[in-house]
């Protein structure tokens, strides 16, 4: 009799388990201009769906990692951020034509924030250049050029920002590690964080303001509303319909004690919020799916969506590589050689033309290179990642 009540208990679980549909999930949502698309994250990919929900298409599909897709205020432009240079970078794709363009290149998380309203600057906020893994606040020109400091308190993490409507304020998520942990439930006091005000930037002779009160709460990405008197805000903060301290949207005035919760989560995260450049909606993800507040009523409601599209798999990405590799270096011995491509160190194995019936074969790239001292001609380096075998064919010039 045990042995059928186990058996009963062990299909049961197995039935529970083996049988439970897999959910794709979907995050990093941002309204356009009309309120009528939201693109928005999924597996790495960025697609785009009608924002009353249905079928979602696929718009940026890389082996890399995309993220955080925004609308520029026109709604010509969707930046974002991608991996596929390294710590990731921001880039600007024109959607009417397809022509993708990088604007950032810096060696830290570059995390795409917002549009100035008039459409010249993009906002974001990096690590590349603080101490310890703490971000600063930049914006970059949409036509490029070297990203522009608009604040960098030294040993304190400034992140999330939003820039007003008129473009004279800056909101902005400050203190504690909330930038790295945002997606850990709860909080503790080194991850709990604040909204400030910028004011006056453009001169040089900015003035910071807090907007909520110090401790207790993990509160992140600002949002102004469209006349930029108020700002929209996620909260954990606890109070008499939130005693578990879920993530709800909250919204304050700068420069009174106004702040209240709008939305009515008493479960779940609220993360990645965007609000429409009219102020009226905001969306963002909430247990793994795609939600829309409107911001009079406080009601929030669920987006059906469903994906229809092959996104970019691992792949092994076979490229020719002739003008993009340097410093390169031959070790004493003359055994291995040591270069750069794209941004990275490389150490191969060297096999000399005497033995190159011994020598495995694989796809790479090819490149001149007057650089090594000349010794045996011509040489072939070979390196293994994973399952992925290069191969570079170093051509010398005698000097």
């Amino acid at each position: 009799m045990r042995r059928w009540v186990y058996a009963i208990i062990l299909f049961a679980f197995s039935a529970s388990v083996g049988f439970a549909q897999p959910r794709a999930y979907f995050t990093e949502p941002s309204l356009s201009p009309d309120r009528k698309e939201i693109a928005f994250v999924s597996g790495g990919d960025i697609w785009t769906v009608p924002a009353t929900g249905g079928v979602a298409a696929l718009l940026v599909s890389h082996p890399a990692n995309e993220a955080r897709p925004l609308y520029s205020p026109d709604g010509r432009y969707l930046a974002f951020v991608s991996s596929r240079t390294g710590s990731g970078d921001i880039y600007l794709l024109t959607l009417a034509t397809g022509d993708l363009k990088r604007l950032t290149f810096d060696d830290g998380l570059d995390q795409l924030d917002g549009w100035s309203r008039d459409g010249r600057w993009i906002y974001f906020s990096s690590t590349s250049r603080d101490i310890g893994g703490l971000n600063d606040l930049y914006r970059v020109s949409v036509n490029g050029g070297t990203p522009m400091t608009v604040s960098a308190d030294r040993y304190t993490n400034e992140f999330f920002c939003a820039p007003s409507p008129d473009g004279k304020t800056l909101a902005f998520a400050a203190r504690g590690i909330a930038s790295g942990q945002w997606w850990r439930k709860g909080h503790s006091h080194i991850d709990e964080s604040e909204i400030w005000l910028l004011r006056s930037f453009e001169d040089g002779a900015g003035t910071y303001e807090r907007v909520t009160v110090p401790g207790g709460a993990k509160e992140m990405w600002p949002m102004w509303n469209a006349d930029g008197r108020n700002l929209f805000y996620v909260s954990d903060r606890i109070d008499s319909g939130n005693k578990n301290g879920a993530q709800n949207i909250w919204s304050a005035t700068p420069g009174r004690s106004d702040a209240r919760r709008l939305s009515t989560f008493t479960e779940g995260r609220v993360l990645w919020p965007s609000i429409s450049y009219d102020g009226r909606e905001i969306v963002f993800e909430h247990n793994f799916a795609i939600w829309k507040l409107d911001t009079a009523s406080g009601k929030a409601s669920e987006i059906a969506i469903t994906r229809r599209g092959a996104s970019a798999g691992p792949a092994v990405e076979r490229q020719r590589l002739s003008d993009q590799i340097s410093e390169m270096q031959l070790s004493p011995d003359g055994k291995k050689v040591a270069f750069v491509v794209r941004g990275f160190a490389h150490v191969c194995r060297v096999v000399y033309e005497s033995d190159r019936q011994n020598a495995k074969k694989g796809a790479g790239a090819i490149c001149s290179s007057p650089l090594l001292p000349p010794r045996r001609s011509p040489a072939r380096a070979h390196s293994a990642k994973g399952d992925e075998v290069r191969s570079v064919e170093l051509h010398r010039s005698r000097l």
